[in-house]
């Protein structure tokens, strides 16, 4: 394997590692700056993840577009600079204040993951990018099987430690790019820098165009707003429901990240294969259905553990879904794809957290109506369903 392809998938590894090392100590470090209880920081975790999401969502577009005209290094290059300089913020931090200043900063420059899977289009055949996709997801699940176990232990030593060790991997990463990454974007795939399709209403329009893709990404945005119940909700579920410590959190994550990576590394290209990339979005989403319907009312934390498994079966939608996509744009919009499903993406992280969390504290508030933490979790599948229904209806040129 060449080392530029080795450096992208380590870079989404590291990008995962990053949100992992920080989920499991979250709760405990808005408390710490903000006071307040359990249901408090969850509303506050909240606005910063929806913070994050906001400025992903308006310059996503523009950060796709500018490396279908610059090229991925550069972008990529200046993204892991940045990224590493937004941990050192978060761990400096001394009030929510400045950790939402924090995820601004971070979320107007956090296109790895976008550039990345750009890059993927890039070198990847037709028939190739659904598992190549894939190798990406599992690269994102191997990091999240490191990032939450670390940051679990590192919570330990403290709620600052895990920043500290996020901007680390972050800058180390960015110094192995400065020497192995090379540039895919040529004369054959460039495209001019055009302000008109660099927001995303203009990128949304031009996309919008062709056959069948807003049809998909209305289903990707659906889906992702339900999907993101778990990143959203779990560390405050988890405490709430079964009393889990920061160490069992991590744990917890750190199992669904390996299963997930062995679901998208290892049979997602046999699923696509056997029955197709369509096919594929529509079973995985099922898996997702059975994981939602059980979490709504297990009060057991062994349960929630054997359930791990049928929840990360539905890894195999988002590199199908993505590789549909990709598959139904030329190949110098692929940037501008990408950026646009980071958008997208990014407006179901504004909408995900303050949805999830406000339904979380409603149900878990001295003043709930009914007891049930794993509301949100209901909330996702009828989302999700409602997303499921948009997919079959709609078709693409590519199919």
């Amino acid at each position: 394997m060449r080392l530029p392809f080795l450096f992208i998938l380590i870079t989404v590894m590291i990008d995962a590692m990053g949100i992992g090392l920080i989920m499991p100590i979250m709760p405990d470090l808005i408390v710490e700056v903000q006071g307040g209880t359990l249901a408090d920081a969850a509303f506050w975790g909240g606005i910063l993840s929806t913070a994050f999401a906001a400025m992903q969502f308006l310059f996503a577009p523009a950060v796709g577009s500018l490396s279908d005209a610059v090229g991925r290094r550069p972008v990529l290059l200046v993204s892991l600079f940045v990224m590493a300089l937004d941990y050192v913020v978060m761990a400096l931090a001394g009030s929510i204040w400045l950790l939402l200043l924090g995820r601004l900063a971070g979320g107007i420059t956090a296109a790895t993951h976008s550039t990345a899977a750009a890059y993927m289009a890039d070198v990847s055949s037709p028939e190739q990018k659904a598992a190549r996709f894939g190798l990406l997801g599992a690269a994102f699940g191997l990091g999240f099987v490191l990032g939450p176990l670390v940051g679990g232990l590192l919570g330990e030593f403290g709620t600052r430690a895990p920043f500290w060790a996020a901007a680390v991997l972050a800058g180390l990463n960015f110094i192995l790019g400065l020497f192995v990454m090379n540039e895919t974007v040529n004369d054959t795939n460039r495209r001019p820098f055009n302000w008109s399709i660099a927001n995303p209403l203009g990128a949304f329009r031009m996309l919008g165009r062709v056959p069948g893709l807003k049809g998909l990404l209305w289903a990707y945005f659906l889906y992702s707003v339900a999907i993101y119940v778990y990143p959203a909700i779990w560390s405050y579920f988890s405490q709430e429901r079964f009393g889990w410590s920061p160490r069992m959190i991590g744990l917890s994550l750190a199992i669904f990240g390996f299963l997930m990576a062995v679901v998208q590394g290892g049979l997602l290209p046999r699923i696509t294969r056997r029955i197709g990339e369509r096919r594929t979005v529509i079973w995985g989403q099922v898996f997702d259905f059975a994981g939602f319907g059980a979490l709504a009312f297990i009060t057991s934390g062994t349960l929630a553990l054997i359930l791990i498994p049928i929840t990360a079966m539905g890894a195999i939608v988002p590199p199908a879904l993505q590789a549909i996509m990709s598959r139904s744009v030329a190949d110098d919009r692929q940037g501008a794809l990408q950026g646009v499903m980071t958008a997208v993406h990014a407006l179901s992280m504004i909408v995900s957290p303050l949805l999830m969390a406000s339904v979380f504290a409603r149900f878990t508030g001295p003043n709930a109506p009914v007891y049930l933490p794993g509301a949100p979790f209901l909330v996702a599948l009828v989302l999700m369903a409602a997303g499921l229904a948009i997919f079959l209806r709609t078709r693409t040129a590519a199919a």
